[in-house]
């Protein structure tokens, strides 16, 4: 027997300092879990990992918000993530957190590596210190104007606005977070530093080739390679985080790893957390990491491409024992209210606010549905409902409930003998085509976009078949209508359930499989003649506007 393509599925680390929110789950989570649902179907050996990032400043900014520990907020929020993908059925392997044992010393290791490869140098730089706060400043706690577009909220590691890299000393009229008004001091700090340019050309060999990016992260990173690379601070004067490695001397324990460093190194930390406490082997991470024949996907969003197809492979590159990505499909945002969904500014609806709304299924579907894969897309309410009622509950729901409903009345509820007629076949075999060459390339609005055509194709054919006249008038002509109609269904079934995996569970039941749907693989059959089905009920509800959102 062939040994399984092995293929690693990534999410972004969220931030532990607030409830995620729509823009989150449409951009990273609901994809990956989509993506890594269908490669399993097909017979890959997936791994999918994540975990939560405790230690970014946004966590000590919610910390000194509520006068706690960044280590209670951390614990706090990623215990609350946990029943996300219990919820929705995000399906991990493994979701740990920045906190482990585990991580630190992967980090720590990837460090000395790095250093050792003379790839990290000292070197003195200006940080920004707070005299009110009595400290120094980490890069998130500083916001000023854009240097470059002039975006008057820029951070000091990043610009939100237009995804380039900072360093706080770049922004325009910088200011505190936490003291506005104090009069920030420049004082000399030294840290150590990524040296960049020296895997410049590297980098770029390696990215120029990757033309099935999509569009928006491939001109990106070519654009910012070509820029030319500058070095990157790996430290900042933090107390929470990753210490560094003690063999770096005295000197640095009011310094921590810097968390873009930390955090990428999360997914080689995770992996290897799962082969040792999951798998219960501790070289198992190698097939993921080592293996030429691995496909690595990094799901995020736009504003996270530098780090996912500069920084990350450069530390890859440096280390020169694994390989690297294959795919990074970045989205773009899930807007609320014509604004981008924010946790820090309070922006979009939460996770728990959904969930407690809406059925899981009914969740995932809207969000790959109206995913912002090649332009922003806008959440709203009226249009969860509208797709809610007129796609799922009257097109594919509709065509489950009617079909299954008549097999009880006119066929006691037994499949009966018979071929799928050819058109639905041609049908069937033109959709799982399409369904099967849109996954492959991640583009997952659109493979689902196909599954619904298929169903809508169901309905129109029932009624032009019109079996309820046939079952009187021409008894093998209704065999033949409903076993076909009943082999569509079980071929829809397959091609919504990485989209829709508890109510394609539901539907594998009710067409009389009592096997788990995911053991039989991406397998395309009629229902079995004589086959007994259970009494059916519908998949999907009926929703209403809420009354905030019918004013």
């Amino acid at each position: 027997m062939a040994e399984r393509e092995p293929v690693l599925v990534c999410t972004a680390w969220p931030y532990a300092n607030g409830s995620l929110h729509v823009g989150h789950l449409a951009g990273v989570y609901v994809p990956a879990d989509v993506f890594a649902r269908y490669q399993r179907l097909l017979g890959k050996d997936v791994l999918m990992i994540s975990g939560t990032d405790a230690h970014g400043t946004p966590v000590t900014v919610r910390a000194d918000e509520e006068h706690t520990t960044p280590a209670e907020v951390a614990a706090r929020y990623h215990a609350e993530f946990l029943t996300y993908w219990r919820d929705l059925g995000v399906s991990y392997d493994l979701y740990t957190t920045t906190t482990t044992e585990n991580h630190k010393d992967v980090v720590q290791d990837e460090f000395m590596l790095l250093l050792d490869k003379q790839l990290l140098y000292k070197a003195s730089s200006t940080g920004f210190y707070d005299p009110v706060a009595r400290r120094f400043l980490p890069d998130t706690y500083i916001e000023g104007e854009c240097p470059y577009c002039h975006y008057p909220r820029a951070r000091g590691n990043q610009c939100e606005n237009c995804g380039r890299l900072l360093e706080p000393e770049d922004l325009i009229n910088p200011y505190s977070r936490l003291n506005p008004d104090a009069q920030l001091e420049r004082r000399a700090t030294e840290h150590f530093y990524f040296d960049l340019p020296k895997l410049e050309n590297a980098l770029l060999g390696w990215a120029r080739p990757m033309t099935h990016w999509r569009p928006n992260v491939y001109r990106f990173t070519i654009n910012f390679l070509e820029g030319g690379l500058q070095p990157r601070a790996i430290t900042r004067d933090l107390s929470w985080g990753v210490p560094l490695p003690p063999q770096v001397g005295p000197g640095w324990d009011d310094r921590r790893i810097y968390v873009w460093f930390e955090a990428c190194s999360g997914y080689l930390s995770a992996a290897i957390e799962w082969a040792r406490d999951i798998r219960g082997e501790p070289q198992a991470w190698e097939r993921w990491w080592k293996d030429p024949a691995c496909r690595q996907y990094y799901f995020i969003g736009k504003d996270n491409i530098p780090f996912h197809t500069v920084i990350w492979p450069a530390i890859l590159v440096g280390r020169g024992d694994v390989i690297l990505p294959y795919d990074v499909p970045a989205n773009e945002y899930m807007n609320v209210g014509g604004q981008k969904a924010s946790k820090s500014a309070g922006v979009g609806s939460t996770v728990p606010q959904l969930l407690e709304a809406f059925d899981p299924d009914a969740i995932r579907y809207y969000l790959i549905a109206n995913a912002p894969e090649t332009a922003d897309t806008d959440y709203t309410e009226e249009d969860f409902v509208r797709r809610n009622n007129d796609e799922l509950v009257a097109t594919w729901g509709n065509l489950v409930h009617r079909t299954l409903s008549f097999m009880q009345r006119a066929f006691e509820g037994v499949v009966p003998e018979h071929t799928t007629d050819p058109e639905v076949a041609e049908r069937v075999a033109a959709a799982r085509a399409s369904v099967e060459a849109q996954l492959d390339a991640v583009h997952l609005r659109a493979a689902l976009r196909e599954a619904l055509n298929l169903a809508r194709f169901g309905n129109e054919w029932f009624d032009r078949r019109a079996p309820w006249r046939q079952v009187r008038e021409d008894r093998a002509a209704a065999d033949a209508t409903m076993g076909s109609l009943l082999d569509l269904i079980n071929a829809a079934k397959m091609l919504f359930a990485p989209f829709l995996p508890h109510t394609s569970a539901t539907l594998h039941a009710l067409l009389g499989y009592t096997d788990a749907l995911e053991a039989r693989g991406w397998r395309f059959e009629p229902v079995p003649d004589g086959q007994r089905l259970p009494t059916p009920r519908p998949l999907f509800r009926k929703l209403e506007l809420s009354a905030e959102a019918a004013a």
